[in-house]
């Protein structure tokens, strides 16, 4: 060990002396945990709540979809073409259109999706979201989620009144399932029914919106996207399952780099309290600075002596902050449940977040984001103290003592 490391540890847990400038260290310590340990905290649920929105998303859309302007005509050709292509896993042709739900005080549009039966569980999970029924088999038949069921007050087995806007008619389906997806837009707002169906209902004989893809590795749909534009030519256009919800993911983006700017801010305040924790040490150990450097010890040995010590009390902290960090991220539902039995408050609703617990995902990404942020911020706190202890002179340092 050298002995600027052996002596600032000594300054800085002074056993006897200096008492006040341990019980600092100690809060430093402390703050700097608790800074590191809150961002793993926050990043972890918004990683999780990111995570679980691009499952619901994707479990609801397909990878990648493919439209034209005009529609989509020569779908058996499409189908094999796409089908063909590598990474390809499924496909499956729909029809995505409004219509209007006529009830007898109010109306109000929807979407409509037609949906090929069998194809449909290739690309999406809208089979597995279903809570009662099934999927459209019969051609008057109908799925829809469960926000919408309960705004229209009907159940499986019951009608609904639908309005083409193709030709304002107005046609009688049958509910046979309900679906809860955990996206309100989608569970309030879609119904599914036979492809066949809504050609018919739109007017759309042999024509499909778009045929919807899935892929084997969903992190290369972008990759695949341009493959798919190359190979169809200018005539359709490819988009992906993050195209659909831009706006979405480009909140999440934000709203997780404002959080970690803010939760650095306790960061920022501990690294002030190693700052002026150290610059104290500096001040009371002034005599023995001047009695190392008469001992022939160097300007830069004597501010590595006083970096030992910020970075030691960094070092601690960011240890400390990601052992508690991941401790509360893995037992966060735990510890949310038990303040909920005994407060008697619901901090977690699932009525309003449609989840039974709180998602968490730890990156490495993240805690690599947090450490070197925390480290720089204590690195640059102790560079003050280390250059201020560096410049003085022996005589001056020695003079009154």
């Amino acid at each position: 060990m050298r002995y600027e490391l052996w002596l600032g540890l000594k300054y800085l847990f002074a056993k006897r002396q200096e008492r006040f400038i341990s019980v600092i260290a100690l809060l430093s310590i402390g703050g700097v945990a608790l800074g590191v340990a809150a961002l793993l905290v926050v990043l972890a649920v918004m990683s999780g709540f990111d995570r679980d929105i691009k499952d619901r998303l994707v479990g609801t859309n397909a990878h990648l979809i493919v439209e034209s302007p005009q529609g989509v005509r020569e779908v058996s050709l499409l189908l094999r073409k796409l089908s063909a292509m590598p990474e390809v896993v499924g496909v499956s042709p729909f029809i995505m259109a409004q219509a209007i739900v006529r009830l007898p005080q109010r109306a109000f549009g929807v979407w409509v999706r037609g949906i090929d039966v069998e194809r449909e569980s290739r690309v999406n999970r809208l089979a597995e979201y279903l809570v009662l029924g099934s999927l459209p088999k019969q051609e008057n038949e109908v799925v829809i989620g469960t926000e919408l069921a309960a705004l229209l007050e009907r159940m499986p087995g019951s009608t609904i009144p639908l309005i083409s806007p193709s030709d304002g008619k107005t046609r009688e389906f049958l509910i046979s399932g309900l679906f809860r997806s955990g996206m309100y837009e989608y569970d309030a707002t879609l119904l599914a029914m036979r492809l066949d169906t809504a050609q018919q209902f739109f007017q759309l004989e042999g024509v499909v919106s778009g045929i919807g893809m899935k892929l084997a590795r969903l992190e290369r749909a972008s990759e695949v996207a341009g493959q798919v534009e190359q190979n169809l030519g200018e005539n359709y256009q490819v988009k992906t399952w993050m195209d659909l919800n831009p706006a979405l993911f480009g909140a999440l983006r934000v709203e997780k780099t404002v959080m970690f700017v803010i939760l650095t801010l306790i960061v920022l305040v501990a690294a002030l309290n190693i700052m002026a924790m150290l610059i104290m040490i500096v001040m009371e150990k002034t005599k023995d600075i001047g009695i190392l450097r008469a001992l022939g010890a160097t300007r830069s040995s004597v501010a590595r002596l006083f970096l030992a010590q910020g970075c030691a009390v960094g070092l601690l902290g960011i240890s400390l902050g990601i052992i508690s960090g991941l401790a509360l991220a893995n037992h966060l539902n735990s510890i949310v449940q038990w303040l909920e039995r005994h407060f008697g408050i619901s901090l977690f609703p699932p009525t309003i977040y449609y989840l039974d617990h709180i998602p968490t995902a730890i990156s490495f990404s993240d805690i690599a984001a947090v450490v070197t942020a925390t480290f720089l911020l204590t690195l640059l706190a102790g560079t003050y103290a280390a250059v201020r202890a560096a410049q003085l002179a022996p005589v001056d340092a020695l003079r009154y003592e």
